[in-house]
């Protein structure tokens, strides 16, 4: 059974990732810091370590075959607010691990990047691999500068590979309502208005949960040389501008909805050509539609209620806020002493 170590092990993508891999017989050892909670099932196969991606021991690696680096701070708007934060994880503590994963004979790693490191093009361009970068944000500069210093350091023994995610939606453990379709449904589930990003006119390609995993274990399995490739990750049919969505949810939805708009004009405007990933044998399965589906299902069988935990930036300043006081209330790391 192959082992594969994945960071971020506790997030939105990580908590389904596990028990994937997990199901298709490999071995996991996964790391987080589990801000959100862990929703990891005990499993023979599965090793859980609490620790921080930006001081991860070299032992960690010993007899690893891939590497899955997902831990990032995950969003533009949480990239913004915690922009020292962001460069430190997002850029500079994967590409240690990268190293690290080179020094200790890991065959494969994986970086998880985004397609929104393309910034805004023109309405009559797609872009492909090759397409030139134009990140408007600290996120995806700090994905940016991780995509070119580990591709450096692809060898014949060592493949790193770097696939550029559409905009996520689907169900997960860690659920996350700041997605663009997730919380979309979710708005429409609860109080019949649809959550809308000004203006509207701005271009995403989507990728389902499901197509996301199944693409990182199309990666692991995979025998081509894929060691210091680009993958744009998705389908050319999931290419959607916002209104595109709002049409789709208008035909799903036979009650009448308000569309409640927020927020200033997104900058970032783009659609992506997925040709490479097909042309070694990826297809995606999955649409909006079905991914709207499987939310509403999802939301009535748990019962949702919107909670910070489910906003990334807004739990983030939560815990900032809750570390800020124990530290002013605390003596020698205690906060109430035995009499």
């Amino acid at each position: 059974m192959k082992k594969i170590l994945i960071t971020g092990a506790g997030g939105y993508i990580g908590s389904n990732l596990v028990p994937y891999l997990l199901k298709h017989k490999y071995r996991v050892l996964a790391i987080d810091r589990f801000f959100f909670g862990n929703y990891l099932k005990k499993n023979i196969n599965l090793k859980i370590i609490k620790d921080d991606i930006r001081s991860l021991k070299k032992d960690y690696f010993k007899n690893v075959y891939c590497v899955i680096d997902l831990a990032a701070i995950s969003n533009d708007p949480s990239g913004e607010i915690f922009k020292k934060e962001t460069f430190d994880i997002n850029y500079r503590a994967r590409l240690r691990n990268a190293k690290i994963s080179k020094h200790m004979n890991v065959k494969k790693y994986l970086l998880p990047s985004s397609c929104s490191n393309y910034g805004r093009i023109r309405n009559d361009q797609i872009a492909d691999e090759t397409f030139k970068l134009n990140p408007l944000t600290n996120y995806s500069k700090a994905n940016s500068m991780a995509e070119s210093s580990i591709l450096k350091l692809n060898t014949k023994n060592f493949n790193p590979t770097v696939f550029r995610q559409g905009t996520l939606f689907g169900c997960s453990p860690r659920l996350r309502l700041d997605l663009a379709i997730n919380g979309m449904t979710y708005g429409i589930f609860k109080n019949n208005k649809l959550p809308v990003m000004r203006d509207g006119n701005q271009r995403r390609p989507m990728l389902h949960m499901k197509d996301a995993l199944r693409a990182m274990k199309f990666f692991i399995e995979n025998d081509h040389q894929l060691g210091g490739e680009i993958f744009n990750v998705g389908s050319n049919e999931n290419n959607y501008s916002i209104n595109d969505l709002i049409a789709i949810f208008k035909k799903k939805i036979r009650k009448k909805f308000k569309l409640e708009w927020y927020g200033s004009p997104d900058k970032r405007s783009y659609f992506v050509s997925f040709d490479k990933i097909s042309s070694i044998g990826f297809k995606a399965k999955y649409n909006a539609k079905n991914g709207i589906d499987d939310l509403l299902k999802y939301f009535k069988k748990n019962k949702t209620i919107q909670k910070k935990e489910n906003i990334t930036l807004e739990w983030y300043r939560e815990l900032e806020k809750w570390n800020n006081i124990i530290q002013e209330v605390s003596k020698d790391s205690k906060i109430l002493y035995d009499l």
